[in-house]
């Protein structure tokens, strides 16, 4: 496992255009997630600890933010032939077994994940209603222990968003274990 830093982002980008496969039989492009509300776009996978410890808050956050017609799009971008663990199959049934409560895409070809400058899993990035990259930094405080966590700082950004105001410009780095790369 390489522990790796998300890199300081650039504010403004606009969100990359993607059209990939689902763990719920569709297939999704960013038309599909209208502006006029944030978007957040993660970058999981089934294997990484990092991900596994946090698993159960991000379904958290896709229900509280289901909840605010905010968009919550996770990708796999792993290459599958050295972990399987996140080949289309199993990341299918993590989804089910876990009922994620966001949309679960999958990059084979990992493109989509070298469009967006995606490093480690997790990797998070938050856009503004018009689908300009507003955070890019750690989902809490506590990445290990639930039971820890002061601040979400993701969903927090997501709620000045919503509320027309910029997100922080304090953007503590996301870490993870290094995307897996053919």
């Amino acid at each position: 496992m390489a522990l790796t830093f998300t890199p300081f982002a650039e504010l403004g980008n606009d969100c990359p255009d993607f059209t990939l496969p689902a763990v719920d039989g569709k297939t999704y492009s960013l038309k599909d997630f209208p502006k006029g509300n944030p978007l957040v776009v993660m970058f999981i996978c089934n294997h990484c600890p990092y991900v596994q410890a946090i698993e159960d808050r991000l379904i958290t956050l896709g229900n509280d933010l289901k909840k605010q017609n905010v968009s919550v799009v996770a990708i796999c971008s792993n290459d599958a032939k050295s972990h399987p663990e996140d080949s289309f199959e199993n990341l299918k049934a993590r989804a089910q077994e876990k009922n994620y409560s966001f949309v679960y895409l999958h990059d084979e070809t990992q493109e989509v994940a070298h469009k967006f400058g995606a490093v480690c899993t997790p990797d998070y990035f938050v856009y503004d209603k018009n689908h300009k990259l507003a955070y890019r930094g750690r989902l809490d405080d506590s990445w290990k222990d639930a039971s820890k966590v002061t601040k979400r700082e993701l969903y927090d950004a997501v709620q000045d968003l919503l509320k027309d105001k910029k997100a922080t410009d304090e953007q503590v780095a996301s870490m993870g274990c290094s995307i897996k790369w053919v």
